[in-house]
């Protein structure tokens, strides 16, 4: 009697549905972490926030790293390059979605992030050479009408600070892209590390230049709580990233609308208003037509690769787009 097989490679399905966990744990990370700092941001100063929460996130990330060995790692230049590109979006992400959540509810400031897998999808055709047809181009236009709507700029229910969010959406996109530049060899702890160093180093250089407020043993355990939920987001949102099918796995992005949706209720009492669900609505339906044709044309950029049957009998190269 054969012993079955050890150490056998996970099957694709295996890695679309570990993804697709990871990916929801990531956006509940996210989510927690944003409650607990806009749960304080009436006491302390954004870039009082942003610093002493990258303390902790640097001493628990660095410890898990050193833990694993994973402070070793030795980046090639091109790799340096791409993790200095990820860091700009990072930081820049981060400042602009934490002015604008400080401002706003937790449910809307989150309902415009939404358009990433949108802006991601256009910057990847724009930069990395990706072809993206028609449909997908009118998914996208479709969808920024939905951010349009969410934001509402020039009627009642505008708030400035939705600027902000949306200029996130840009910077987020920037990280995102050059998270899908990375080698997988490169330690995932080892990029959150980068980041929450990045962070910290710019929130501590904008301290001299704003008001200091007294910082209370509470803040303190919330900041600590906040660096740890911080840190479940960035490391699970990368490792993400790195398993299964993109198209599979980006949709459970969205799962961020609800764990905002139910935290923003139970925490500040804020629920969406009509126009705003709608918007919503608007955004994540094209986010998943994107996924959906993007997937599409995976299956047939296989089906009609050189040498398979499919390619022989129909004589194309690449499929329609």
């Amino acid at each position: 009697m054969t012993k079955p097989a050890q150490g056998l490679a996970p099957t694709p399905s295996q890695e679309n549905f570990r993804g697709a966990a990871f990916m929801a744990i990531s956006m509940a990370g996210f989510v927690c972490n944003d409650a607990a700092i806009k749960w304080i941001s009436g006491d302390l100063t954004l870039f009082q926030i942003l610093f002493l929460r990258g303390l902790f996130t640097i001493v628990l990330v660095g410890g898990l790293a050193q833990l694993r060995g994973e402070l070793a790692y030795r980046p090639s230049t091109r790799e340096v390059k791409i993790l200095a590109l990820r860091v700009i979006g990072e930081v820049g992400a981060a400042f602009c979605f934490l002015t604008a959540l400080f401002s706003m509810p937790l449910a809307n400031a989150w309902a415009i992030m939404q358009a990433m897998p949108l802006t991601v999808t256009f910057g990847a055709a724009l930069f990395m050479g990706e072809h993206v047809g028609w449909r997908r181009y009118s998914a996208i236009l479709v969808g920024f009408l939905g951010v349009m709507i969410i934001v509402r700029p020039g009627m009642e229910g505008f708030n400035s600070f939705a600027l902000w969010a949306v200029a996130a959406v840009g910077m987020a996109t920037i990280r995102d892209l050059a998270t899908r530049g990375l080698p997988r060899k490169v330690p995932s702890l080892y990029i959150t590390l980068a980041t929450g160093i990045a962070i910290t180093l710019v929130s501590g250089l904008c301290l001299p230049f704003t008001e200091w407020h007294p910082v209370e043993a509470g803040h303190l355990g919330f900041l600590a709580g906040a660096a740890c939920l911080l840190t479940v987001g960035y490391l699970f949102g990368v490792m993400s990233m790195r398993q299964g099918e993109i198209g599979f796995v980006q949709p459970f992005r969205y799962t961020i609308v609800i764990w905002s949706t139910g935290v923003g209720y139970l925490v500040f009492g804020d629920l969406p208003d009509f126009w705003t669900m709608v918007g919503t609505a608007i955004v994540v339906g094209m986010g998943f037509y994107t996924f959906h044709r993007e997937r599409l044309l995976a299956r047939r950029e296989r089906l009609l690769a050189p040498g398979s049957t499919l390619a022989h009998r129909s004589g194309e190269e690449t499929p329609p787009r």
